[in-house]
């Protein structure tokens, strides 16, 4: 499901994070396959939040001010005005309810972990992440509105590595990707999950194919 604009990379960052995995996979028997998303929701909600916010505002603001605005009495046209304004801010709002900070804003962290740890097993399903001989296979997401990192193992994994373990790769990338470097942050998670790896299911030399294409996986 596309929930957004296609989240950009540029050559470089693109050949840097193609080059992080296969550095992480030199020392593991695993596959990294990492993965950019514009976004993992579409939180109408919060259109709707912003737009009540504003006409509610508009409104309290209209009525204070009334002296102004209605010196000679209310009158039908009065209300007819104070409708118009109100749909118009309530209309106006709905459109900032689409910016991202705004978003972010009205939107709790945890419903916003959630949409994302949705969209990672989406999507670890549909580029058959599990798709290797010894179901190694790890989806290290990142979701640009969201500015959240999710690591999604395989089955083999989840007994071999602590969920303690995968959120230190988590936040080796927590505060670069909070500065907007995605491109970094991404790498760093990746570092970090090459270091995990290599001490769960380490390689095996003259054993060790490439089994899941390395170039980033971006998706709106």
């Amino acid at each position: 499901m596309a929930t957004g604009k296609q989240a950009a990379l540029s050559e470089a960052e693109r050949e840097r994070i193609r080059q992080a995995v296969h550095t992480a996979e030199q020392r593991t028997s695993a596959e990294i396959v990492p993965m950019i998303v514009a976004r993992s929701g579409l939180y109408r909600d919060a259109q709707h939040w912003a737009g009540l916010i504003a006409a509610l505002t508009t409104l309290a603001l209209l009525l204070t001010i009334e002296v102004s605005w209605v010196p000679w009495g209310w009158h039908a046209s009065n209300a007819a005005w104070l409708v118009l304004a109100v749909t118009l801010a309530y209309v106006a709002g709905t459109w900032l309810g689409t910016l991202s900070p705004v978003i972010r804003l009205l939107t709790s962290h945890d419903r916003m972990h959630q949409k994302v740890r949705l969209r990672a097993e989406r999507a670890f399903a549909q580029h058959a992440v599990s798709q290797t001989r010894e179901r190694t296979g790890v989806l290290v997401m990142l979701s640009m509105l969201e500015k959240q990192i999710y690591v999604l193992p395989d089955r083999l994994l989840v007994g071999r590595v602590s969920a303690e373990r995968w959120k230190q790769v988590v936040q080796a990338a927590v505060e670069r990707l909070h500065e907007g470097d995605m491109a970094d942050g991404l790498t760093r998670a990746i570092e970090a999950c090459g270091v995990v790896l290599a001490e769960s299911c380490p390689g095996r030399p003259g054993d060790n194919p490439n089994e899941l294409p390395d170039e980033p996986i971006q998706e709106g």
